[in-house]
């Protein structure tokens, strides 16, 4: 840690700089009534023309976190918290979506989905997606199921990566290291040549991390656990015609690295190597009125876990062996019907296939898919607008089920949006719960009603815009782990009631050199199990959080940020030695981050982020540590 202090010493006294000179930020979203965007509606809308929460994290913002993991960045955005963002370097961690498990988040790369068969929840690690790659980010908060079908019950992450808009051939070349022993190197060629547009990104990461498990003596010698990763994403777009592309994308990121034995306990010998490849091929066909899309997608995850003997794991090797593969297939409409109406409309098919090796049992090339079809209908009439949409899904394995969405609003003064939802949504059963040595019998998708209203104001146009929604899930057939006293000691039900509520409020300050925000998020939430007994204990999900964040331009070169988040208690579950549990409430706290960023010329610019920079000491996961105050520095090269 010698080492690291001297390497930012002068980092240090231009935070302290910053700070005196004014309030700063590192989360610039943006939700401007004029903005437009696709995920709400997956067709290009004015938010004005949107009933629905949508939150963009903005280029610039990606620009200015380069230090920063995925989710730490979305982290800091109101109603998520990703739990375990600041565990030790390759420790997968939650997202929870206002209150709801990780499962019922959809992530989306560039509007298609990218689950992971392989995993309990299905969901994918956003750990191995390198944040450089990234050009914007579009996040729909509440249910998105009618035009995305399962797991988009929460909310919707839309990763959209780094594409040509026409430009002429550009390369780039990051540089960057800091704590930890953490480097990382990056380059990017993105431009047109013809008619194809280019973006191809590299990147890689070395990290020799800290103790991921928690040593509660001090003295037992945990080894840190170190983290590497190979990234690499093509895009390319070939304009066939005024009226036809055909586009490709490939993403894909190898990672490596070492793991503990589980939560206070070490393990010198534990490793993993895991493989990410998410691919596609597509076309769009522009017609007078609208346009057709035909999309066609890989997603193969591959997990290997090694152990060898030690103390740790009672003297004898451990393995396990997971891979997991979707294909999705989709036709999507998007057509203008007239003044007032447009319509968006697709079929979707998707396979999902898994085989798990382990020393403790097998799951051998189970499968199982989806098909589904889909329209909304979307209203405009003067300062009235409304959604109205419904979807057809048939599984293979449980049958069929149908969600819906119901969302009129209105825009008074062209400031003022207030808007109401009411839609359904399901989660469908994960490989793992369906086919594990722990599956259960006759397993239904969990359905959920959810209902919402609020408003989106800009007091000053373009200036200064408040934001308030207040929300409700009811969510019927919760899919939770039933322990048990005989082997295997447990097993995956179908519970019977979870309802959440809760509200987020954001203010906004945009000026000519300074834009600012802060935000307050509560979510609470109650479980009924299948005897009638009633809990609320939503793990490791704080009840309340909030936050505050700047950024100032100080220099036409030079600018500086600051942001803040308050993570309130929470509970979570201890493991004790004879097999029982114990609930444990985690104490709050609040971390504060500062960003820094300096042009010398037009080929090169310098950064800094200091993350935690009080340097707190917190738990996100009972028995594993998390990040104390660190940094990361570095240098890009625009190299035409």
């Amino acid at each position: 840690m010698k080492k690291n202090y001297a390497f930012v010493a002068a980092g240090l006294g231009l935070v302290q700089l910053a700070l005196l000179s004014t309030a700063a930020r590192a989360q610039d979203t943006s939700r401007v009534l004029n903005d437009v965007v696709v995920t709400a509606t997956r067709s290009p809308k004015k938010l004005s023309e949107i009933g629905r929460v949508v939150t963009v994290i903005t280029a610039a913002e990606i620009s200015r976190s380069q230090g920063k993991t995925l989710p730490e960045l979305l982290n800091t955005v109101p109603g998520i918290t990703f739990s375990g963002a600041n565990n030790a370097p390759g420790i997968s961690s939650s997202v929870f979506f206002r209150g709801a498990s990780t499962g019922n988040t959809l992530i989306l790369v560039d509007g298609f989905p990218v689950n992971n068969a392989s995993t309990i929840e299905g969901a994918y690690d956003l750990n191995a997606f390198p944040i450089d790659q990234i050009d914007h980010i579009e996040i729909l908060k509440g249910s998105g199921s009618t035009l995305y079908g399962s797991d988009a019950v929460a909310g919707v992450i839309n990763i959209i990566t780094k594409h040509s808009t026409g430009q002429l051939l550009k390369s780039n070349v990051q540089l960057s290291g800091g704590s930890y022993n953490t480097f990382k190197e990056s380059a990017g060629l993105i431009g047109t040549v013809k008619n194809t547009d280019i973006a191809v990104n590299l990147s890689n990461t070395d990290s020799k991390g800290f103790r991921a498990a928690t040593d509660t003596t001090g003295k037992a010698g945990f080894r840190n656990d170190g983290f590497h990763q190979r990234s690499a994403s093509v895009n390319l777009i070939q304009h066939v015609s005024d009226k036809l592309a055909i586009n490709g994308n490939l993403q894909t990121s190898y990672n490596t690295g070492n793991l503990p034995h589980g939560a206070f306990q070490d393990d010198q010998n534990y490793t993993y190597a895991n493989t990410f490849l998410f691919g596609g091929l597509g076309a769009k066909l522009n017609l007078d009125k609208g346009d057709l899309k035909f999309n066609i997608t890989q997603t193969d995850v591959k997990n290997n876990y090694n152990d060898a003997a030690s103390a740790a794991n009672f003297d004898f090797p451990s393995y396990q062996k997971n891979t997991g593969h979707i294909t999705d297939a989709e036709a999507i409409l998007n057509y203008s019907i007239g003044k007032h109406l447009d319509l968006t409309s697709g079929a979707d098919f998707k396979y999902s296939s898994t085989k798990q090796l382990s020393t403790y049992g097998s799951i051998d090339n189970k499968s199982n898919n989806i098909a589904s079809v889909y329209t909304s209908l979307f209203f405009k009439a003067g300062i009235f607008h409304m959604e109205l949409g419904g979807r057809y899904n048939h599984d293979a394995k449980y049958g069929s089920n149908e969600t819906y969405t119901i969302n009129p609003s209105v825009l008074l003064f062209d400031q003022l949006k207030l808007f109401v939802t009411t839609a359904s949504a399901y989660k469908s059963p994960s490989l793992y719960q369906l086919y594990s040595i722990y599956h259960g019998t006759d397993l239904r998708p969990e359905t959920t009603s959810s209902y919402e209203t609020g408003f989106d104001w800009e007091v000053i146009k373009n200036r200064l815009s408040f934001n308030t929604v207040f929300y409700e899930y009811k969510t019927k057939n919760v899919l939770y782990f039933f322990n048990e006293s005989t082997p295997p000691y447990g097993k995956y039900k179908n519970g019977e009631f979870l309802k959440d509520k809760g509200f987020e409020s954001e203010l906004k300050l945009s000026l000519d050199k300074l834009t600012a925000s802060a935000y307050a998020a509560y979510v609470t939430g109650m479980l009924t199990d299948e005897n009638g007994i009633t809990s609320d204990k939503l793990f490791r999900r704080p009840s309340h959080t909030y936050g505050a964040s700047a950024y100032y331009q100080i220099a036409s070169n030079f600018s500086a940020g600051l942001v803040y988040k308050y993570t309130g208690s929470r509970p979570d579950e201890k493991f004790n030695p004879d097999f029982s549990t114990s609930i444990i409430t985690l104490k709050p706290y609040g971390l504060l981050d500062a960003h820094l960023q300096y042009t010398i010329n037009k080929h090169f610019s310098l950064f800094a982020d200091f993350k935690n920079i009080l340097d707190q000491k917190y738990t996100d996961w009972i028995g594993y540590n998390t990040s104390r105050f660190n940094f990361m520095e570095g240098i890009k090269y625009q190299i035409n």
